[in-house]
């Protein structure tokens, strides 16, 4: 049977959806890393100028330290000078990050049931269900963090950041979500009485 037009768009979705989940679960190990070369200061060129430097003449310089060592020491200085930042930091980001993987993995899912030809059934509902959990889960979070940000600062300036767009964002996405699991189960429950009739 020859697919129609929306399972050739879900087929190129599933297969961008695919990429993305990947991205992000490589990604989600490298946060600590990412966090600690922001909380460094350290300009990007400065930092990769340092670890790409030849290493001096053999007994001009006693203590040289290689530059993965370098690197490993500049990143425990960042964790130790702006702990409570780049833990905060760290933790925020793991946590959208693994919510991020579980919605795009229920979009996965949803996609996989349109390729099979069975959109309408109670699967995509819950899959919708659970991916709303995890949109409301990271708009709390940065409402959290955004609240921490107002004591931490002592100011307004948390309100011109990420955190502030994505607690509105996530929430709509959360909300948009909801109303498709419902719409999902309705067409699943009307499929089956449709079924049971016939």
């Amino acid at each position: 049977m020859e697919p129609t037009g929306v399972q050739k768009l879900a087929w190129v979705l599933k297969i961008l959806v695919t990429i993305t989940f990947l991205c992000n679960l490589l990604v989600l190990p490298l946060v600590p890393v990412l966090v600690s070369f922001l909380s460094s200061g350290m300009p990007v060129h400065e930092l990769l100028s340092n670890l790409t430097a030849a290493p001096p003449a053999p007994g001009d310089d006693f203590f040289y330290l290689s530059p993965p060592l370098q690197l490993f020491l500049l990143l425990l200085g960042a964790w130790r000078d702006n702990f409570s930042y780049t833990v905060v930091l760290t933790c925020f980001l793991l946590f959208c990050g693994v919510c991020t993987a579980v919605i795009l993995w229920q979009a996965r899912r949803v996609l996989g049931t349109i390729l099979r030809g069975t959109p309408f059934c109670r699967e995509n509902g819950r899959n919708l269900r659970r991916a709303a959990v995890c949109c409301f889960l990271i708009s709390l979070f940065a409402l959290i963090r955004l609240l921490w940000g107002f004591f931490y600062y002592g100011s307004l300036a948390p309100l011109l950041t990420y955190n502030a767009l994505f607690v509105p964002v996530f929430f709509m996405g959360g909300l948009l979500c909801l109303v498709m699991s419902a719409l999902f189960r309705q067409a699943a429950e009307l499929k089956e009485e449709h079924d049971l009739t016939i």
